[in-house]
């Protein structure tokens, strides 16, 4: 069976959102916190956080503020050596996806999957990942050129998946359901 672990992008303070977004609070959980029981709850026991260090196995972007390409690039160097084959890339600012979210993305194949119009969450085959992958790249172009498998995503899904990159999307959130489409 192939080795999974969990890849938590995280960029520090933003400053749209006035604050660290990995230590926003979530309905009593911070959200490194919540997405780190995620992939505990779905079976994976190497969470790993890749641009802050937020007290689980990290690594730092070798060329920070490039972005999140070069989180993805460093992290999968790490899991490679360590024998890990996949990886769930999953966002800070998106700590309210749920477990129904990730299943279909766990179940595809090989190269690895994303769902449509949204890169991230993504699981992928870190064989899949081009040696010629630059940090700035823009993740939609690592799907791309890693072959992963585009899969449809409901409109109730979507906000959940795209997360809170500012104070209002956060409010929406925080106010919505979270239940599965």
């Amino acid at each position: 069976m192939e080795r999974l672990a969990t890849v938590i992008l995280c960029g520090g303070a933003s400053s749209r959102m006035g604050a660290d977004k990995a230590r926003l609070d979530w309905h009593g959980v911070s959200a490194i916190d919540r997405l780190a029981a995620l992939s505990h709850d779905l079976g994976i026991r190497m969470v790993l956080t890749a641009g802050a260090d937020h007290g689980l196995p990290a690594v730092l972007d070798a060329r920070p503020g490039e972005g999140p390409c070069g989180g993805v690039l460093a992290a999968a160097q790490r899991l490679r050596a360590e024998g890990y084959a996949r990886a769930l890339i999953l966002a800070v600012d998106a700590p309210t996806i749920i477990a129904a979210d990730i299943r279909p993305l766990l179940e595809a194949g090989d190269p690895g999957a994303a769902y449509e119009g949204l890169p991230l969450p993504m699981v992928i085959g870190l064989a899949a990942v081009p040696a010629a992958t630059e940090a700035q790249w823009p993740l939609k172009r690592l799907v791309e050129i890693a072959g992963l498998a585009i899969l449809p995503c409901g409109d109730g899904a979507r906000p959940r998946l795209k997360g809170a990159n500012t104070p209002e999307e956060r409010r929406r959130l925080l106010a919505g359901p979270a239940a599965p489409d």
